[in-house]
């Protein structure tokens, strides 16, 4: 997910290239992590390093080309709060609160963004690096980007979200 997210100092992986929008990865559900550890470990730290230079606030391990469930996440709640972690094999276990329609864009789709509707609530659930469980419960901005990953590593855009005319013009960039 696409922000104006600051660079952390102190990021010890190294930048990858974010897949665009139509790279396979990005249009199918990524597999379930099943051996952890040191390689996790690493795949966390390369994404964290991705999303920092490419100034995002989220991302999916499908966007730099790992078919994995794994997503980063340094995002800010809508008072400011700022939620940094990840989440290995998540899953999206409650939506709810009120429907919220606000601008979405992704570091996929660089440039571009669409009012998109999202649940101001969720909360996901799943494992870190060595497989021990993790809930992450976010509100307002950090909700939507929970789903947004979640989205992505089922294989969906968040301009799938969208019309048929919304849509084409976010692809088509106008």
């Amino acid at each position: 997910m696409r922000s104006g997210s600051r660079r952390i100092r102190g990021a010890t992986g190294a930048a990858r290239d974010v897949r665009g929008f139509g790279a396979p990865a990005m249009h199918r559900p990524a597999e379930e992590v099943t051996e952890f550890g040191e390689p996790v470990r690493r795949l966390v730290e390369d994404l964290f390093a991705t999303m920092y230079a490419a100034r995002g606030v989220g991302l999916a391990a499908c966007q730099v080309g790992v078919g994995l469930r794994v997503f980063v996440y340094d995002c800010p709640d809508d008072e400011d709060v700022r939620h940094l972690g990840y989440v290995v094999n998540p899953r999206l276990v409650h939506t709810g609160g009120v429907p919220v329609r606000g601008p979405e864009g992704c570091l996929s789709l660089p440039g571009r963004e669409a009012v998109t509707e999202r649940w101001d609530e969720a909360v996901v659930e799943g494992v870190d690096a060595a497989g021990e469980p993790v809930r992450v419960a976010g509100t307002g901005f950090f909700a939507r980007c929970l789903q947004h990953e979640c989205d992505h590593l089922d294989g969906t855009v968040y301009t799938d979200r969208l019309g048929p005319v919304r849509r084409w013009r976010v692809l088509r960039g106008t």
